[in-house]
């Protein structure tokens, strides 16, 4: 490819606008396929790891306030799509998806502490700790600049 015509595509792709908004989608349809046999999986691996559990109620708490609070916040992913880009509702949307987020990487840190030695439980902490303040800051107090 000779310079000119890549330089001629550099600025095409410069030209295109940066934040460009997935189509929006207000009709009522039906779910995807794909996403109907993700919910279907998640829902067998979650009845199977409560069957499996030998009734330790440990074990089943974990696993349906994962499966819950994962279906939850598929949802409020969604919900969040279909919401137009200025409305206050998305705000508490995104406030809520953090919540959801924080307390899932809590749980899931809890259950890998659990079975490492003390060092390593440390940095478990530590890595989760950083993802959620992460979250925070992307979700919260990131704004991307735009150029004139």
């Amino acid at each position: 490819m000779n310079s000119e015509k890549k330089l001629c595509m550099d600025e095409s792709l410069l030209e295109q606008p940066v934040n460009q908004h997935a189509p929006e989608n207000h009709d009522n349809r039906c779910p995807s396929l794909l996403t109907v046999a993700g919910f279907v999986f998640l829902t067998f691996n979650s009845v199977m790891a409560v069957y499996r559990s030998n009734v330790d109620m440990g074990a089943i708490f974990f696993v349906v306030f994962s499966y819950l609070d994962l279906v939850t916040l598929f949802y409020l992913l969604h919900q969040f799509e279909k919401t137009p880009p200025l409305s206050p509702c998305r705000e508490h949307m995104k406030m809520a998806v953090w919540l959801l987020t924080t307390m899932l990487t809590a749980a899931f840190s809890y259950k890998v502490a659990e079975i490492m030695p003390f060092p390593v439980q440390v940095l478990v902490w530590a890595v989760a700790g950083l993802t959620v303040l992460g979250g925070f800051y992307a979700f919260f107090l990131h704004r991307e600049e735009t150029k004139a």
